[in-house]
């Protein structure tokens, strides 16, 4: 399609991306007003909204079986979405409700893989780990998904290598594979570094310096830690998580005093 969706999204502000998305349906035709009705029923989800979203969906579901494979893939995406991702409630994850996701998600990723549309065969297997949420599983999800970003030369499929590599190293440290999850974590950071989004890159490095307090590395973490704390700061945007490490590295150096301040410290910033 003519429209680069990239721009038209605003993912913290869902309502203005679908007032983009609307202004731009206005226009289009075939496919392409198909494929601008998906992302609008995605915003409704976003905003917790899934009965509205998939009354949308319902609507031009007719129209999809003689789509192209992108407003295919992306119709199967969004349904899936509209029962099981990361704004889903845990008590709405029902074993029915996730295998219907877990279907929705791979259909779309046998009709992305089969159009060789890799960023969207790559959102396919990132949503699936929201239905199996087993941290071995969101692993085995994750390397499928960074198996075909790396073998990618799609631009679109290139920029998932920051989140893909992150969800790894959670899921690796919720496994106590700290070592794993350090490496996955740095091959993270060196990505956000090379795309040069100043709080991504802060977020990068404090994923490290967790993981670096796991492994007992209390000094090497407290370094980049208290890194984080002057560029927060600076930056005009004092980090609750960064202070809540740093109690915990100082608890671990024993320095009660030091510690005991950024509780506090912690605690101003969340009222």
């Amino acid at each position: 399609m003519d429209l680069d969706l990239s721009t038209l999204w605003d993912f913290n502000q869902p309502d203005v991306s679908e007032q983009r998305f609307r202004s731009a349906l206005m226009t289009a035709t075939g496919d392409d007003a198909l494929i601008l009705q998906t992302q609008i029923a995605r915003t409704f989800g976003l905003r917790g909204d899934f009965a509205r979203a998939q009354q949308i969906l319902k609507e031009i579901e007719p129209s999809i079986s003689s789509a192209g494979g992108e407003a295919r893939a992306r119709y199967m995406l969004e349904f899936g979405r509209t029962l099981s991702s990361a704004t889903h409630s845990p008590e709405s994850q029902t074993e029915a409700v996730k295998a219907e996701a877990r279907a929705a998600y791979l259909s779309a990723f046998d009709i992305a893989q089969a159009e060789q549309l890799d960023d969207l065969a790559i959102d396919a297997l990132h949503m699936l780990a929201f239905v199996d949420t087993a941290p071995a599983d969101q692993v085995r999800w994750g390397l499928q998904a960074l198996s075909i970003m790396e073998g990618s030369s799609q631009p679109a499929a290139k920029r998932w290598e920051g989140p893909l590599r992150n969800n790894i190293g959670y899921a690796l440290h919720e496994q106590g594979l700290y070592e794993e999850a350090l490496d996955q974590f740095k091959l993270a950071l060196a990505f956000r570094e090379r795309a040069g989004n100043a709080e991504q890159i802060r977020i990068a490095q404090w994923m490290v310096a967790w993981t670096l307090r796991s492994l007992g590395k209390i000094d090497d973490a407290l370094a980049i830690q208290l890194h984080l704390e002057v560029e927060c700061e600076a930056a005009g945007a004092p980090d609750p998580y960064v202070f809540e490490e740093l109690e915990f590295l100082y608890r671990a150096r024993n320095e009660t005093a030091r510690a005991d301040e950024y509780a506090e410290r912690r605690k101003a910033v969340i009222k």
